[in-house]
């Protein structure tokens, strides 16, 4: 025995050499020393030796090198994740792992601990949260933390502080989010009050004492002492983010009591000491448990709300020192704002925060909004940061519960437009005799403080004199205003007067100043394009007078005006979207047109974006200059196009998103065909901008392929793009006349292109799409008219890596086969194509084999994603089982075997649901008469098959029998009826607006009895928020539920009646169905020249 021990160990020990060696082979510059080793990793890793995961973590945890313990702690990381599902090993051996990994966790080095942590977290999401099977983890926890190293440092010095608390902040990690957020008054988890009871409130005392030392220690900062104070933070921000044990509930007034301590103690004036970091971390956390505690705990902290107010207060008054704040402190400034803001939307946050406005304002946001060195030095050295800090394109909601500000300037913004919007004390109105019956009787008048305070502050600060530099104290206070006037987007918008005086006497004189400051003109263009909405017609033209002369501005000597031209871009670009037509569309064209080039590709990159405005809203004012427009932008496109197929610029995407706005402009704007003039013109414009298309995709895709053919075997040109690519090609296609243009443009080179790009597209995005399948009908429209030889149908050689050969339709079709799974109006629009490829192709020039396997892929594909949602019926069913039916019509041999291949129920399964669809009650039902028809079609030969089958009086065919009878109907009724009802539904919605006006209009009076959410309100619509968000998923599909024409092809051309009742003669015995009483009748009606053969289906 003893001997057989030996060898056992001497063969553990050589295993563990062998794993040690693999490890550290992981860290070679050598890459295949590197490969072999992982796959000797990978080797052993599946040999599913039990002891696997403890052999690693005894080369993390034991003695070497720290390169090998880090990547066998790595390894084990990356092992647990991909099998805790299902078992790291047997009960024995994985308790014994849990017992090492939390002993090494309590003893290892901090880069060691970073990285055992997180394995410790999976462990902890699965056996403790989900499935509570470690009831012995919070009282050995308490253990530990109570006998470690600072807490008791006698007792067991090897068990760090930091590392204990460390684990218990991963214990209290899962449970910062709701565990059932479905459920409204979901309880506090049983574990999360456990670790309350046992941990947290002997853990409070703990803190208090540390928290004294800190705080009132001479000594210099302790980073032990430090970090322990902000894990002990994290840990309660953990456990109150969604729930409140209650024994916290007993050391909320203690422990908030010493984070106001903890934030006291900041002073941003003084020269930052050695770990202060760590402090200012603590801090920040402090401020986020603040907020948690006003958003969600109020009930419980409502006696803490004068003290987080004045702790806010205070840290929001050192604002004066942002100019050298470093990023942590910014972002604390930022939270106390937060704070602030937050309490002021509570039920007594009036009488909280309104005695601190004056000084609020003087002291902490003006501060915060006025010009400083860190804003010059920004502007000089990133002016996107700049621009991305101060000049936002879309400013975020006011409002007292916005999140993710970050900085204390769009912080303070916000609290100030908060404080704008809050209404002040009711002031009765002065006494006057009041009529009989007047309701205005017994209110009060409520002022904003916008209208008492805000506004007369800011207009304390004059506007700077001539030729003022950003030094200039006035400069920096004239800034900070316009900052002000930009948050009160709000407040502005419900006070035209005021907006129209603010913009006349305080915005626009700047613009004439000489010279005049870039960061107010810029800061102004800004505040134009966020108050565009609410500007006064008198003021339009001077507004945007003033924008064009700032678009125009060149750069100073040293400095750059790419801030003044970006927001002037962006302002005009909300003043035309908002209805202003410019004086003279041409002048503005050419300052955009001539402000794009390849020297600055940023601006150009917005001046595209702007272009894209003018296009679309210009319409007929430009479309006379598009044309040279077209040239001129892909010109600019071909010559930032870079030399090698990498990923295009976004310089290049935003202009090839202008080409399309004008394509589109143009294309809308054909004239009658009757102006034959006008109609010449609009052709020749039209090959015109086709051919400069043909131009650009030529130069984008073929020519990097033909340069680098020879080198390279692979050169697909990338999937940048790909949608407005598409819509470009399909412009090319529908201009083609001849043939000579086909050759000139090279549309067939182009289009085999681009179906290999979209062959290989993987990247589904909804509005990124739609062109690429409007483009694949475009295609089969002209491969019907002008590829007589079948082009389109040939095979060739692909681009992509794999090299495979394969037709342009065959790549089309892989295309859309995958789109089917994507998401759902993905699913419409591809089925809607494989229709169109289906049954529009000219497959005569012996390509029937081909149109085979499109139906057999179509098919399988389409019935794929029906499992995938035949849960519950949903308008995603409606697309899908019509492809398969066209596929069925087609080939129906081929289908049905498809069906059956992994279910023998499949066909069935599939019919039942198409009867399922085509029935009345079925909704969205069938609407286009190419749907009734493909459905009729296909339910007939479904019938027929069924009783081959020996299927007769079966439920199945039961249904088919009737939804072919109720079907049949409806055809007859839509090709009858046509669209009579649009006239009488246009009606009806009239009426539902002016009565949806009218419930606005009441609203609109009860705005100011609005009050404050409930907890238990919050929580129901957050629980409905999350039971929502599943609904979605499958309602989604009926997005695109409208009507939709299919294409049929030669289908389209049968007698679908003769069809159905030639079947029904035929087929006698389908008598024996059970019909819906009433149907027969119906169908005697609709087609009385056969009553006498539904008498006979009556009588049966």
């Amino acid at each position: 025995m003893e001997v057989e021990a030996q060898t056992s160990a001497a063969a553990a020990a050589a295993a563990g050499d062998e794993l040690r060696s693999l490890l550290s082979a992981t860290l070679s510059p050598d890459k295949a020393a590197v490969d072999a080793a992982t796959e000797g990793l990978s080797r052993i890793a599946a040999a599913a030796d039990p002891c696997f995961p403890i052999a690693l973590l005894a080369i993390a945890a034991g003695e070497g090198d720290q390169g090998t313990k880090v990547a066998a702690a790595t390894y084990l990381k990356n092992y647990t994740r991909r099998n805790i599902d299902w078992g790291l090993s047997s009960p024995e051996i994985y308790k014994e792992f849990l017992d090492r990994l939390a002993q090494a966790l309590l003893q290892v080095e901090p880069f060691l601990l970073r990285v055992l942590i997180e394995i410790f977290r999976q462990v902890i999401e699965k056996d403790f949260v989900k499935e509570n099977l470690w009831p012995e983890l919070v009282p050995q926890l308490r253990q530990v933390i109570q006998s470690s190293n600072i807490i008791n440092p006698g007792q067991h010095p090897e068990w760090k502080t930091i590392n204990a608390l460390t684990v218990l902040q991963s214990v209290v990690r899962p449970f910062q989010y709701f565990l059932n957020p479905k459920v409204a008054k979901e309880p506090v988890p049983l574990q999360l009050e456990q670790i309350a009871s046992e941990i947290l409130v002997p853990l409070q005392v703990t803190f208090h004492h540390i928290a004294d030392k800190v705080l009132l220690s001479r000594d210099g900062t302790n980073l032990e002492y430090e970090q322990l104070l902000l894990i002990t933070c994290k840990c309660m921000y953990f456990t109150v983010r969604s729930y409140m044990p209650s024994r916290v509930k007993q050391i909320l007034p203690s422990f908030c009591k010493d984070m106001f301590r903890i934030l006291e103690s900041l002073d941003f004036n003084s020269p930052p000491e050695n770990g202060a970091t760590a402090r200012l971390k603590t801090a920040k956390r402090c401020l986020i448990i603040l907020c948690t505690l006003v958003i969600r705990h109020r009930k419980h902290a409502d006696d803490q709300m004068p003290h987080i107010v004045n702790s806010a207060t205070r840290i929001s008054s050192q604002s004066i020192h942002l100019h050298k704040l470093n990023p942590l402190s910014d972002r604390i400034l930022s939270l106390s704002f937060d704070v602030i803001s937050r309490v002021l939307e509570t039920g007594p946050g009036w009488r909280l925060v309104s005695p601190h406005f004056s000084s609020l304002l003087d002291s902490a946001i003006f501060p915060a909004l006025a010009l400083n060195g860190k804003d010059i030095t920004e502007w000089e050295d990133d002016t996107d940061e700049y621009m991305r800090k101060n000049l936002p394109s879309e400013l975020d909601d006011i409002s007292g519960w916005a999140e993710d500000l970050f900085t204390a300037r769009k912080s303070a913004i916000n609290l100030l437009g908060v404080i704008a919007l809050s209404k002040g004390p009711p002031v009765a109105p002065a006494a006057s005799k009041r009529k009989k019956g007047d309701k205005s009787k017994g209110k009060v008048e409520r002022s904003s403080i916008g209208e008492l305070l805000v506004i007369p502050f800011l207009s304390k600060f004059p506007m700077p004199p001539q030729g003022e530099g950003a030094s200039s104290k006035a400069v920096q206070n004239y800034f900070g205003v316009l900052m002000a006037y930009g948050g009160l987007q709000d407040f502005l918008t419900e006070k035209k007067d005021l907006t129209n005086t603010i913009i006349r006497n305080r915005i626009l004189p700047l613009y004439s100043l000489d010279p005049c400051s870039p960061y107010l003109i810029s800061a102004a263009n800004w505040i134009i394009g966020q108050l565009a909405l609410c500007l006064p017609e008198a003021l339009s033209t001077n507004v945007y007078h003033s924008l064009m002369k700032a678009l125009a501005m060149e750069d100073f000597d040293e400095l750059t005006c790419y801030p003044v031209r970006a927001s002037a871009a962006g302002a005009i670009a909300e003043l035309i979207e908002n209805g202003y037509a410019p004086p003279d569309w041409l002048v503005l064209l050419q300052v955009v047109m001539k402000r794009i080039s390849i020297e600055d590709e940023n601006e150009s990159a917005l001046l595209f974006q702007l272009l894209g405005t003018i296009i679309e809203s210009g319409q007929e004012k430009v479309m006379p200059h598009i044309p040279e427009i077209v040239s001129n932008v892909a010109n600019t496109i071909m010559k930032l196009l870079p030399p090698v197929p990498d990923p295009w610029p976004q310089v290049v995407e935003r202009g090839f998103a202008a080409l399309v706005s004008m394509a589109q402009a143009w294309e809308s704007s054909a004239p009658d065909e009757k102006e034959d003039i006008e109609t010449r013109v609009w052709q020749s414009g039209h090959s015109a901008i086709a051919q400069t298309f043909s131009r650009l995709l030529q130069k984008a895709w073929l020519l990097p392929v033909e340069q680098m053919g020879l080198s390279i075997c692979s050169v697909l040109p990338p999937q940048s793009c790909v949608n407005d690519a598409s819509i470009l090609l399909e412009f090319i296609m529908r201009s083609i006349t001849s043939m000579e243009e086909t050759a000139s443009m090279k549309v067939f080179e182009l289009v085999a292109i681009w179906a290999d790009i979209i062959a290989c597209w993987d990247s589904w995005e909804e509005m990124e799409d739609q062109g690429v399948f409007n483009t694949i009908k475009e295609a089969v429209s002209f491969h019907q008219n002008f590829d007589c030889t079948g082009s389109f149908l040939k095979i060739f050689p692909s681009q992509s890596e794999n090299g495979s050969q394969s037709s342009v339709i065959s790549r089309v079709s892989s295309f859309i086969t995958r789109a089917v799974e994507a998401y759902p109006s993905a699913t419409w629009r591809a089925c809607s194509c494989m229709h169109t490829l289906l049954h529009t192709p000219n497959f005569s020039h012996g390509a029937e084999d081909t149109r085979m396997t499109l139906a057999v892929s179509f098919g399988q594909a389409a019935f794929s994603r029906f499992k995938s949602v035949s849960d519950s019926p949903s308008g995603i069913w409606k697309p899908l089982l019509l492809v398969i039916s066209s596929c069925y019509i087609c080939y129906p041999d081929a289908i049905e075997q498809v069906l059956c291949k992994d279910d023998s129920n499949g066909y069935a399964i599939w019919a039942s649901a198409l009867a399922q669809i085509s029935s009345s009650s079925f909704n969205p039902g069938l609407s286009s008469e190419s749907e009734i028809k493909l459905a009729v079609l296909t339910l007939a030969t479904v019938i027929e098959r069924l009783l081959v089958l020996s299927m007769r009086g079966t439920k199945v065919l039961n249904d088919c029998c009737v939804s072919l009878m109720e079907s049949c109907i409806h055809l007859k009724e839509v090709q009858e009826d046509g669209d009579d009802d649009d006239d009488g539904a246009e009606d009806v919605d009239d009426d539902e607006e002016e009565e949806d006006t009218d419930e606005d209009d009441e609203d609109s009076e009860d705005d100011d009895d609005v009050r404050e959410e409930t907890e238990e309100e919050f929580l129901e619509r957050y629980a409905a928020a999350a039971a929502g968000e599943s609904i979605e998923i499958v309602e989604e599909g009926d997005v695109d539920d409208e009507t939709q024409d299919i294409e049929l092809g030669s289908l389209d051309e049968m007698d679908v009646q003769q069809v159905v009742l030639s079947m029904m003669q035929i087929h006698p015995d389908l008598r024996a169905q059970t019909f819906p009483n009433g149907l027969m009748e119906r169908m005697a009606e609709t087609f009385p020249e056969y009553e006498q053969l539904f008498h006979a289906y009556r009588q049966a």
